[in-house]
């Protein structure tokens, strides 16, 4: 299946198939009650999501949306924990999977404990040139997003890209 930038994958609260994402990106959104998004993860190639719901199925937390043209396979639920079920040696992959993605929380923790606003946005355009190569950052995410991923506001964003001339 194929994703065109700003389309969505699937919606938070729903249910359904996971999905492993091949190429492109998709950043997860979290809606709030009182109608405020976050962006709260980005999934990137060789990705299986939702990850709440590798082992058991569970709605979905957020809604998932392609960031730039993305080709994901659909994994139908009912299939998977059906192998998952008679192949137990899957439960092993899940396992990497998830260790991946932890080590890939802690660099964002590492970007969110930086002290400087600068130094944690260096870290995340570091983190970031890893998945989406020759793209730029502001390309790719709007500054309010930026600032969500590294928890600054999005004038200390703005003012960082300008002073480093890379808006």
């Amino acid at each position: 299946m194929k994703l065109h930038k700003g389309e969505i994958l699937f919606r938070q609260g729903e249910s359904g198939s996971l999905f492993r994402l091949h190429e492109g990106l998709l950043k997860i959104v979290r809606s709030h009650e009182d109608g405020n998004t976050t962006l709260v993860n980005i999934i990137v190639p060789g990705e299986t999501i939702p990850h709440h719901s590798l082992i058991s199925p569970s709605a979905y937390y957020a809604t998932a949306i392609a960031l730039v043209t993305s080709k994901v396979e659909v994994l139908p639920a009912n299939q998977w924990y059906e192998d998952l079920e008679s192949n137990p040696e899957h439960y092993r992959t899940i396992a990497r999977q998830l260790q991946e993605k932890l080590r890939m929380m802690q660099q964002r923790i590492d970007q969110l404990t930086a002290v400087a606003p600068a130094a944690k946005l260096l870290k995340m355009e570091a983190w970031f040139q890893k998945y989406i190569g020759t793209l730029k950052l502001t390309d790719v995410l709007t500054q309010e997003e930026i600032g969500q991923f590294i928890g600054l506001r999005r004038e200390t964003v703005n003012r960082l890209l300008r002073e480093t001339g890379r808006t």
